[in-house]
C-alpha cells in the first residue's frame, strides 16, 4: 500500500453563513485532506500541531479513518490554532473575524520515520518555511509533491513562498490566487507563468465552477457538480486536495491522463464536504454514496458528438 504524507493545520473552526453558526468545531487543512484521503486504499500519516486542549476524541476520530498520527505533536499547556469567519450570502466571499495562531507559530514540523519515504507528499496550506522544511526530512524524493498555498503567504512570505513552489510538482491554487501569483488576469497565461516558477502541474480551482489543470500546453477541465444546497464551502478546497492525492497515492499512477481522473475524484468529495457544517459531512459519509455520485460526475460531463 502507498504512502501519503499530509502537512496542514488541525484546529478548530468557528464558522458563521446565511444557514447558522457554529461554537468550537474541528477543523485544518491536515484533517481535511487525510479525512479525503481515507476513502482511498493509501497508509497516510498527518504533520502538525495541537494544544492539549484538543479534544481525545477528535485523535481517536483520526486514527479511526487509518489516519497515522504519530506526527501530530500535542503541545502540553499550549492551545490548538482557531479561525473564525463569516460568510457572505454568495458563500464565495468571506470575512475572516479572528485567528489565533497558538502553538502553530512555534511549529517545527517532525515527518514519522515510516514516511521519510512516502510516494506522494501534500503539502496543505502552511507558512512556506514548514513546507519547505518537510521536503528537507524526506529521505527519499517523492514520486509526487503536491503544494496548496493561499494569497496571505503571497503577501507576507512571498520569496520562501517562492522557493518551495520550485521544489513541487503540482500546485493547487483558486483562481484569484493564480492571478496574484503570476501577475496575470487570463489563467491560462497565469498557468504558464506558474508552470515556469517549477511546478509541471498547475490545478486552479474555481469553487462551484470546477477545476482547471494544466500541464505544458494540456488543459483539462473538471466541472462542480450543481448542488441544490450549499451549506458551508469551510475545507472544500482541502477536501478536493485530499481526493486528488488520495487517488493518485492509491492508483500508482501519476500520469496527466490519470490526473485527469483524480481532479474528478477530488470534486466529488468536495461537493459533500459542503452540504454540512465542517467535517460533519465527510464523518458520515460511506463509500457507496461516493461511487453513485461519480455516476453522476460521469453522466454530467460524458456525451457523443458528431464531427
Amino acid at each position: 500500500m502507498n504512502k501519503l504524507l499530509i502537512v496542514g493545520t488541525v484546529a478548530f473552526d468557528a464558522i458563521e453563513t446565511p444557514f447558522g453558526k457554529t461554537d468550537k468545531i474541528l477543523g485544518g487543512a491536515a484533517t481535511y485532506i487525510g479525512l479525503s484521503a481515507s476513502f482511498f486504499n493509501v497508509q497516510s500519516a498527518i504533520v502538525s500541531v495541537v494544544g492539549d486542549d484538543f479534544p481525545q476524541e477528535y485523535l481517536d476520530l483520526l486514527t479511526s479513518r487509518n489516519i497515522d498520527i504519530s506526527g501530530l505533536e500535542v503541545v502540553q499547556g499550549g492551545k490548538t490554532f482557531f479561525w473564525s469567519g463569516r460568510y457572505h450570502n454568495d458563500l464565495n466571499s468571506r470575512d475572516t473575524l479572528d485567528t489565533q495562531l497558538n502553538v502553530l507559530a512555534d511549529f517545527q514540523p517532525k515527518v514519522p520515520q515510516d514516511y521519510k519515504n512516502a510516494e506522494i507528499v501534500m503539502l496543505g496550506n502552511l507558512h512556506p518555511l514548514v513546507q519547505s522544511s518537510v521536503l528537507d526530512q524526506m529521505e527519499t524524493q517523492p514520486k509526487l509533491t503536491v503544494l496548496d498555498t493561499m494569497n496571505f503567504w503571497m503577501d507576507c512570505a512571498l520569496p520562501e513562498l517562492m522557493d518551495v513552489i520550485k521544489r513541487v510538482d503540482v500546485i493547487t491554487i483558486n483562481d484569484e490566487e493564480a492571478r496574484q501569483l503570476s501577475g496575470e488576469y487570463s489563467l491560462v497565461k497565469a498557468a504558464a507563468k506558474i508552470q515556469a516558477m517549477g511546478p509541471k502541474y498547475v490545478v486552479i480551482k474555481k469553487g462551484e465552477h470546477g477545476a482547471l489543470i494544466f500541464h505544458n500546453k494540456e488543459v483539462f477541465f473538471a466541472p462542480a457538480l450543481p448542488l441544490e444546497e450549499v451549506f458551508d464551502p469551510t475545507g472544500a478546497g482541502d477536501t478536493f486536495a485530499g481526493g486528488f492525492a488520495g487517488y493518485l497515492t492509491q492508483s500508482e499512477n501519476i500520469s496527466f491522463e490519470n490526473m485527469k481522473n483524480a481532479i474528478i475524484q477530488g470534486s466529488n468529495l468536495a461537493s459533500f464536504c459542503v452540504e454540512k457544517f465542517g467535517t460533519e459531512r465527510m464523518l458520515d459519509l460511506d463509500k457507496t454514496e461516493v461511487v453513485s455520485r461519480l455516476q453522476q460526475f460521469k453522466s454530467l460531463t460524458q456525451f457523443d458528438i458528431e464531427l
